[in-house]
């Protein structure tokens, strides 16, 4: 465990007279995990905003920092500002202030946010061309800046910003225990010495620790908070997200279906030296995580070819659901009875006949709910792309969720969303079945 954000848990740890533990969590589930009691004090570059101090009991702000705006060298004397950016491709970390703020941008006109999950893959989405620019915390930008040096920070910030700590609604005692360590903190040098040993000490943080010192006796005090956005407001992001889910599942379906009858029908007809590398592929990609093939496809061949990420879906869910579809097409054609080819062949019809006349059609109707059962399982496995920045239903659900500090609403609709479209599926799939079952 590494940062001063741990450093300064452990001041305050040590100041209550704790040994401090700490708890991994993903950082979009802080909020949720710190209310159902998984741990006291989350503490993990935690952005200030009105919503959270709604929610949560929040601590005076330890950090202030400036959301800043990085581009690619070439790029540094045109991208300047955000309104230079207007319909480009913009990253950050979703579930931030900077990707709200791209957010509310976007229907004037400005620049396309792209979601991440992680604050490694923006830069270097940022220097492969796959985005133009990367709006985020200008601490994030200087550490990936010394990691790769392939962009340019623009010296101008975009707006400022601060890390709290967030407790727990009810833990006001604790909250003003932490508060009061806070500035203890502040006022002895043991955080300007954190800082200064992470590099991430300026003037402007100084200036932040006076005026925060200078007003210690007063409690700090909030604007008008901002009403929690409604679901009315939030649905019609939902469904577009639901509409890139089934756009990407039908496709990745019918990659699945031309694959899957490729490999079943080579595994079948073929000769040995074609089965084999087909069983290998059948193999390994079935031996494997679909999410560690989504990574090779879009960022570990990014040398050689660069995906853009929907096509990099569609290809990833594609082709490790044909594996599947293989296996189902091929035990379907084996499992028509030896005696009808027998007899076909008997009657003169070539082996394409044979399959196209009497083999398929039986096989189809084996294989028809398997091939239903795998498109639902995909349609819900499409969530995974979200990694490669593909904003489906579910990732647009997660930001919908940490925006307002609840899974409840948004859980619910998102899963009647997706029942709403794997249960028509299912009932044509059903009435298909007994259609043919008569034929």
């Amino acid at each position: 465990m590494r940062g001063f954000d741990v450093e300064i848990a452990s001041m305050i740890g040590h100041a209550l007279q704790r040994d401090p533990v700490f708890v991994q969590v993903a950082w979009t589930s802080i909020e949720a995990s710190l209310e159902r009691g998984d741990f006291s004090i989350g503490m993990s570059g935690v952005e200030d905003r009105p919503q959270l101090r709604e929610r949560h009991a929040v601590s005076i702000p330890y950090f202030e920092f400036r959301e800043v705006l990085a581009v690619r060298p070439a790029d540094s004397g045109r991208y300047r500002t955000l309104a230079d950016l207007s319909g480009r491709r913009v990253a950050t970390l979703g579930g931030t202030g900077a990707y709200q703020l791209l957010l509310d941008l976007q229907p004037r006109g400005g620049p396309i946010p792209i979601s991440y999950d992680d604050d490694v893959h923006p830069y270097s989405d940022l220097v492969t061309g796959r985005v133009d620019a990367v709006l985020l915390d200008n601490i994030i930008a200087e550490r990936s800046l010394r990691r790769s040096g392939d962009f340019y920070i623009q010296p101008a910030p975009v707006g400022t910003g601060h890390y709290v700590a967030v407790l727990a609604r009810g833990d006001t005692a604790l909250r003003d225990s932490v508060n009061a360590i806070l500035r203890a903190r502040m006022r002895d040098g043991s955080l300007e010495k954190a800082f200064r040993a992470w590099h991430v000490w300026d003037d402007g943080q100084a200036q932040y620790f006076a005026r925060t010192l200078a007003d210690s006796g007063a409690r700090r005090t909030v604007g008008a908070a901002e009403s929690v956005r409604s679901v009315r407001s939030y649905l019609p992001a939902l469904l577009r997200a639901a509409g890139v889910t089934l756009l990407l599942s039908c496709l990745a379906m019918a990659l699945a279906v031309a694959v899957g009858i490729a490999v079943a029908a080579g595994r079948v007809y073929g000769s040995p030296l074609l089965r084999a590398p087909l069983a290998i592929y059948v193999e390994v990609i079935r031996g494997t995580p679909v999410l560690l093939q989504l990574f090779v496809l879009y960022y570990g061949l990014s040398g050689i070819v660069r995906l853009p990420a929907f096509l990099a879906a569609v290809l990833g869910l594609g082709l490790n659901y044909g594996a599947y579809e293989s296996e189902i097409y091929r035990a379907a054609l084996q499992a028509i009875p030896r005696s009808q080819l027998e007899a076909g062949r008997t009657l003169g019809l070539s082996e394409v006949q044979i399959l196209r006349l009497v083999r398929g059609p039986q096989a189809l109707r084996l294989a028809l709910a398997p091939m239903t059962n795998d498109f639902v399982a995909l349609l819900k496995d499409s969530s995974l792309v979200s990694v490669i920045t593909v904003v489906e239903l579910t990732k647009q659900t997660a930001i919908y969720a940490t925006n307002i500090g609840s899974w409840v609403v948004p859980g619910l609709l998102c899963a009647a969303i997706y029942l709403a479209m794997s249960l028509p599926l299912s009932r044509l799939a059903r009435r298909l079945e007994r259609r043919w079952s008569t034929v």
